[in-house]
């Protein structure tokens, strides 16, 4: 029995999305789980996984379409099954689409003289869609794969010619420009590729022109949703900062334990405290329903922000309370680097009920950070310093971190927080209490 595949809702504000790529030709065999496309959203590129096992029969929509959610995609029928046009109509219209007209054959015409035919393939040519007068992020369209080999192997991605949709460059056409750097005889180039050249802003030849780049949908959504939480959700902080010694002594310890694939961050620890603290504070851990209502989540899911091309995203962390710091940890790198690769499943990223933004490897000092709506409430964590404290009226060099809490004032008050901050204190200057 053929079944239809429509464009995923991959989260709750999302309206439509890009068929960016198909994974499964028309004739190949699909297995259920099988990725049989590419989609990229507001946030990510995301696989998108059959529900059927068969054959790909029919693709009804076309890579660099534009989509809203819903809207047919693929037909998916039976190992030699064959449906109509009439077939294929009738399912798309209980979906509520409308599938492509299929071309009529060409009749067979006597042969043209050179100038007639001339004519005919003029007439014939597709009419061009008018493109805005603005690049891409970037300057140059291309997948987030794509992007991210380019930046691992110093590529500049003005030097690849493109072969997807619109000239979009993909991850087999910064292949193809490496192996023919190569076969040329410039292996030393192609490993280097790129690091001679010296960045515009530091020359001191002209003074380059002004760039008009069009925003990526990660951007906008970024954009939109912050602008949102700025403007409408009353923000108020606090900011304590850290005793580490203890924290960082027992990550050491752990670590000469771990292999190097498995060894914890400081964020783990951090996202583990965070989970048991929130527990006790529940307001924190919840949203607005309406005027009148607040939704205290019973899950404990942290939202942890990675750092992608063109901006953030959060990937999320499910029952954090109740996992082990080690497990933790490794969630964590998965889904970031399914993310950086443009590959994040859409379970990665949704349901977070708090979020943590750490921008401590960076050795920032201390900042806020804006609530990721619809949550309550965020922590900014700043980096892990060395630096000279007093202890019982002696000066000394301790450890010590500073973090801050932005909160929904709606949700929220002044005091509840400063105790969340102070049972937080607890977990992270006596970490052997997020092991009991």
């Amino acid at each position: 029995m053929a079944e239809l595949v429509t464009m995923p809702k991959l989260g709750f504000d999302m309206a439509e999305g890009t068929l960016v790529r198909w994974v499964k030709a028309e004739g190949d065999t699909v297995e259920k789980g099988d990725v049989i496309a590419e989609i990229e959203t507001d946030k990510a590129t995301v696989e998108v996984e059959s529900s059927f096992a068969g054959v790909m029969f029919k693709h009804l929509a076309e890579e660099g379409e534009d989509l809203p959610v819903n809207t047919p995609i693929a037909v998916v029928a039976d190992e030699g099954e064959k449906p109509s046009e009439d077939e294929i109509e009738s399912l798309v219209s209980a979906a509520g689409g409308k599938t492509k007209k299929a071309k009529a054959p060409k009749a067979e015409k006597e042969p043209e003289s050179e100038e007639k035919k001339s004519e005919v393939e003029a007439d014939a040519a597709p009419a061009e869609k008018d493109e805005p007068d603005v690049a891409p992020a970037g300057g140059v369209r291309s997948s987030p794969l794509a992007r991210r080999i380019a930046s691992d192997k110093d590529v500049d991605l003005s030097d690849v010619q493109g072969s997807g949709p619109r000239g979009r460059i993909v991850k087999k056409d910064i292949e193809a420009y490496l192996d023919s750097m190569r076969s040329e005889g410039r292996e030393e180039e192609a490993e280097a590729v790129g690091r001679a050249l010296q960045p515009i802003a530091f020359s001191t030849g002209e003074i380059p022109e002004d760039q008009v780049v069009a925003m990526s949908r990660l951007r906008q959504a970024i954009s939109r949703r912050m602008q949102d939480s700025n403007q409408n959700f009353p923000h108020f902080y606090l900011t304590r900062e850290y005793k580490t010694g203890a924290l960082m002594q027992m990550r050491k310890d752990i670590n000469a334990l771990l292999p190097e694939a498995d060894k914890v961050s400081v964020n783990d620890f951090i996202i583990k405290a965070v989970a048991l603290a929130l527990r006790q504070y529940p307001n924190l851990n919840a949203r607005i329903e309406d005027d009148s209502h607040i939704r205290r989540f019973g899950q404990v899911n942290i939202g942890v922000a990675v750092a992608v091309e063109g901006g953030l995203m959060t990937v999320v962390v499910e029952n954090a309370d109740q996992k082990p710091i080690r497990l933790i940890g490794r969630e964590v790198r998965e889904m970031a680097e399914r993310a950086r690769e443009g590959k994040v499943r859409n379970e990665d990223i949704m349901g977070s009920t708090f979020s943590i933004s750490n921008l401590g490897m960076f050795g920032i000092d201390e900042f806020a950070a804006i609530i990721n709506p619809p949550e309550a409430a965020i922590l900014a964590v700043s980096a892990v310093q060395d630096k000279p404290v007093v202890e019982d009226g002696e000066l000394k060099v301790g450890s010590r971190m500073k973090a801050t809490l932005s909160a929904d004032h709606r949700v929220t008050d002044g005091a509840e927080a400063a105790e969340f901050m102070q049972v937080l204190a607890n977990y992270l200057e006596e970490p052997m209490r997020l092991f009991l």
